[in-house]
């Protein structure tokens, strides 16, 4: 049974081509005004479209509007929607990441179409996404997810647990580190997560990756719809965006 969302008439009015371009064109002005304030570049930042639960017809919306990545946080939906429309893995025109917390039993449909893995923080987690992406002849990208914000309920490393994973990763031959992702407290004024991201990028300044063959300290993962801006400010290299780009999203 297909895993793929299917798409209501309120659904499809919402990632509509021309609504998903013009939300699009919004959130790269809202880039370009952060990039300004921090002196960076907006070409520094990629946006991840996180299309999860959203049907297929997001995923053409967004290409359409000139996105490459999508972002999923279920398995077997990330495994339809990439036989449906091909990854790099499989010489497609999207980039698949997986972005959520994941069973282990479900690593061998990450080894087989994702393109990248967002949400590394477990040596169980490593060491089945290493065996699975070994069996499929392939190196797989990760970032180390942390949990910056400190509240249970969120996955991820302690901060202070960060560097001695990164060492670990050293074992894993099929795995390869390019940097930290995290979710910050939700708020609804972003200034009060700045301090959250400004010890992100203590982090992520901080590794010795030149001492690591499996680690590059290439990507900084930080920063949602409500508060990517702040985000960008204190070094974020990668946003993750839902409803900036698609809309508000449906849950059965």
């Amino acid at each position: 049974m297909s895993q793929i969302p299917e798409a209501s008439a309120e659904i499809r009015e919402q990632i509509d081509p021309d609504a998903v371009r013009e939300r699009v064109a919004t959130v790269r002005r809202r880039i370009e005004e952060a990039c300004r304030t921090a002196g960076r570049d907006p070409a520094e930042i990629t946006i991840v479209a996180v299309s999860k639960t959203f049907p297929m017809q997001s995923i053409a919306a967004g290409v359409a509007s000139g996105l490459l990545h999508f972002g999923e946080n279920r398995a077997r939906e990330l495994r339809d929607k990439e036989k449906a429309r091909p990854g790099k893995l499989h010489d497609g025109d999207v980039i698949w990441r997986f972005i959520g917390h994941l069973q282990t039993n479900k690593a061998k449909y990450i080894a087989r179409h994702a393109d990248w893995f967002d949400a590394l923080d477990s040596p169980r987690i490593a060491e089945a996404l290493d065996e699975r992406a070994a069996k499929n002849d392939r190196i797989l990208p990760c970032l180390v997810q942390v949990n910056i914000s400190g509240a249970d309920q969120k996955y991820g490393l302690e901060p202070e647990d960060v560097y001695d994973f990164l060492d670990v990763c050293a074992d894993y031959d099929h795995l390869h580190v390019k940097g930290l992702m995290a979710m910050a407290s939700y708020t609804e004024n972003p200034e009060e997560v700045r301090p959250q991201f400004r010890r992100m990028k203590e982090l992520f300044d901080g590794y010795e990756a030149a001492n690591n063959p499996r680690v590059d300290m290439d990507e900084l993962s930080l920063g949602m719809s409500t508060d990517f801006e702040v985000a960008i400010e204190e070094g974020s290299t990668m946003i993750r965006l839902g409803s900036s780009i698609f809309g508000p999203r449906h849950y059965d």
